[in-house]
Parts: C-alpha cells; sequence; structure tokens
C-alpha cells in the first residue's frame, strides 16, 4: 500500500521545482503524468548524459508516465481539458496568464471537476510588480539574500553549484500540495497554489530579515564559518582529505576543545555561548585546525565519535555511494532502465513506518506512454493519428 494510490497528478512544468514536486508525489504512489511539448522537459538535456540520455532526468522523471502534448494548439487544449476532468492535482509554472490565455485556466478546468488543485510554480508569483518577468532559481538564490551571505569574506557573493532554490521550492509545493487537498476533504472543493520560488528559500535562511528589522544588522560573509557558533568549518586533514566540524550544541563545543588538546578555552567567559564563540573563530579555528592537520582523516572522525563531538568527512558522490550508513538507509535505489540498464540515484527521501514509498522507474522516455495514457481517457487509434496530424502530440 502506497499513500497516494488513486491520486492522479498533471506535471506540466519544465525544469526542476514543479517536476520535483511532482516526483515526489509520484514516490509514493500518485499516477503521475508528465505532459511535454515534443521538443521534451528541458531537464533532459541538461547536465551530463549517456548514449545521448539525459541522467539528470532519469531522477527527475523517476516514477512519471510521459505524454507529450502541445497546449498551444487547439486540440492539445481539447485534449488536456479531458485529461484534467478526472484529475486531483496540475503542476505548472507557465507565467502568468499564460493558460488563461490557451482556455486553460484553473477556473475552466473546475467547471467539471470542482475538486481540482492548481500548483502555480513561477519565480515572483501570480501578481506584483515581478510576476511577468521569467524566473529561475538563481534569481531566487540572488534575491532570497542567500547569496549575500554565501562564500569568502573578501569574495563576491556565492550562487550554489546546484538547484538550491528549485529544491527548497519542490518540497514546499509537495507540502502545499497536500495541504490543499487535506483541506478539500473538509471542503470538496479545490483551490489554487500560488508558489513563488522566491519565498521558500527566503523563509529557510532563518533570521536575516528579524535581526535586520530590529537590529539594523545584515549578517556578512563568512566562509566556511557561521555568525552564530565557533568553531564551525571545514578543515584538512594530514591526508589531504577533508572533515566538516559543528559545535551548534555548547556541549558538543566544550568536548571539542577537551578533544583537541585546549580544555583552558572553555573557561573563558566569552565561551559561554554561541555567537560569542564566533567573534574568537581565528583562536578556536587554530586550535582545532592543527590538531586535524597532524591526523588522517578516519583516525579524525574516529577520535570525534569516541569523544562524542560532531564531525563529518566532505564526501563527493563518490564517496557517498560507499558509506555504510547511506547503505543502511537505501539512500541510493537502483533501478533497471529500458534505455542504460541499471541506475542508481537518490531514494524517496523519508521512511514512512506503515505506507513506504518507492522508486519503481527511472524517468521514461520522451512521450512512451502517450498512448496508453490518452487511450485510457478514450482516445482511439484514429482520433491520435488525427491529433498527430494536426501536431498536438
Amino acid at each position: 500500500m502506497t499513500a497516494l494510490a488513486g491520486l492522479k497528478v498533471l506535471d506540466v512544468a519544465t525544469l526542476f521545482a514543479g517536476p520535483l514536486a511532482a516526483t515526489l508525489l509520484g514516490d509514493h504512489g500518485a499516477d503521475v503524468i508528465k505532459i511535454e511539448h515534443p521538443r521534451g522537459d528541458p531537464s533532459r538535456t541538461h547536465g551530463a548524459a549517456k548514449d545521448g540520455v539525459g541522467l539528470w532526468w532519469k531522477m527527475l522523471g523517476r516514477n512519471k508516465r510521459s505524454v507529450t502534448l502541445v497546449l498551444s494548439t487547439p486540440e492539445g487544449q481539447e485534449v488536456f481539458r479531458e485529461l484534467a476532468a478526472d484529475a486531483d492535482v496540475i503542476i505548472e509554472n507557465f507565467r502568468p496568464g499564460t493558460l488563461e490565455r490557451w482556455g486553460l485556466g484553473p477556473d475552466v478546468l473546475r467547471e467539471r471537476n470542482p475538486g481540482l488543485v492548481v500548483a502555480r510554480v513561477t519565480g515572483f508569483g501570480q501578481f506584483g510588480p515581478y510576476a511577468s518577468r521569467p524566473g529561475f532559481g538563481t534569481l531566487a538564490e540572488a534575491m532570497s539574500g542567500f547569496a549575500a551571505i554565501t562564500g569568502e569574506p573578501d569574495g563576491p557573493p556565492t550562487l550554489p553549484p546546484f538547484g538550491l532554490a528549485d529544491g527548497v521550492t519542490a518540497l514546499t509545493t509537495a507540502f502545499a500540495i497536500m495541504t490543499a487537498l487535506r483541506a478539500r476533504e473538509q471542503t470538496g472543493r479545490g483551490q489554487d497554489v500560488d508558489m513563488a520560488i522566491i519565498e521558500p528559500l527566503l523563509t529557510v535562511l532563518g533570521p536575516q530579515v528579524i535581526a535586520y528589522d530590529q537590529l539594523g544588522e545584515l549578517q556578512p560573509r563568512h566562509g566556511n564559518r557561521s555568525s552564530n557558533n565557533a568553531p564551525r568549518n571545514t578543515y584538512e586533514c594530514a591526508d589531504g582529505r577533508w572533515v566538516a566540524v559543528s559545535t551548534s550544541a555548547q556541549s558538543i563545543a566544550e568536548r571539542v576543545m577537551r578533544l583537541v588538546g585546549h580544555p583552558e578555552l572553555i573557561d573563558e567567559p566569552w565561551f559561554a555561548a554561541g555567537w560569542s564563540r564566533a567573534q574568537h573563530a581565528d583562536e578556536l579555528d587554530e586550535a582545532v585546525g592543527s590538531w586535524i592537520a597532524a591526523r588522517d582523516r578516519d583516525e579524525v572522525v574516529e577520535a570525534f565519535e569516541k569523544a562524542e563531538a560532531a564531525v563529518a568527512p566532505i564526501y563527493t558522490a563518490a564517496d557517498v555511494l560507499a558509506d555504510p550508513q547511506y547503505a543502511a538507509l537505501e539512500s541510493i535505489v537502483t533501478v533497471d532502465d529500458d534505455e542504460l540498464g541499471p541506475v542508481r540515484f537518490q531514494n524517496v527521501p523519508f521512511r514512512l513506518s506503515e505506507t513506504p514509498g518507492a522508486v519503481r522507474t527511472a524517468g521514461p522516455a520522451l512521450g512512451r506512454h502517450t498512448a496508453e495514457v490518452l487511450a485510457e481517457h478514450g482516445v482511439d487509434a484514429e482520433r491520435l493519428e488525427q491529433l498527430r496530424a494536426a501536431g498536438a502530440v
């Protein structure tokens, strides 16, 4: 049994935030129908590829069925209305007003399907002075304040080397959809989810706004350090490998200083709080860093674990695949793919004790399920050929 079995989701979004939200629903049994232009979702051509097959898509498109459909054509619009008539959720990321221009706005679709939830994922939301601008996660990482506090103190604002804002937005969108579906159980009515990519990352950045509002303070860039506690940094070991140390808890900070042979620092008045320890980061980093630099990584990790202090090796993807904790959690799944054979990528990101999710398939070839899905909605072979002739699929 899966928690979302029987839920029908139309994923009409492209690239990452909206599609990843649909992926998370599919992981728990929702029937996710990925509707793509015949050109394909651009994510199919992002990043690395093997034999012309996009690898990012294999993960992002997992547990989905692929249907090609051109929504800008009258024929494609009619098919979409038929698909939406018994759908529970639509996820889209067109610029505001696009679906309405095609006669596919939420109000129109709810005339036939009052319980429909429509998640609208855009850079800046459905209204406001920036609503019509094209928006991507990079812009959210810039405008949320993330880039301003990331990087070395004497360096430029720094963007993440992966889709951080899109990922956070995807998780938030999945939660918003489930909230709307819960509300539907009470009211019988669907509703719109207005998800602006600039907002979720702003939320998880923590006290930046309230600190400025109340104190007029702006967090500077600290590199790998923190303004909230110290020691907190990455440190190079004797064998050239790296570890990360965190001392968010006072007890952990004290254990670290005892481990590295500087218990006298614990008695300093400034050591009693994270924010004041952060003001002495140079001194603390010297104590911790010099101790770590004299030892190989495995020795460092073993000593920290024995002292019950918080440390982690700096991993690459190769290290993740070899790690026993990830193996125990089954964080990586192997899937047999029609195009590439066995592939490994991230599993469902949490475990439910009664209704666990599962990765059943990797991302399918473009349009692989067009005939299958349309047949389920009454489109016979003759009409399918007509749609193809009209350039609608």
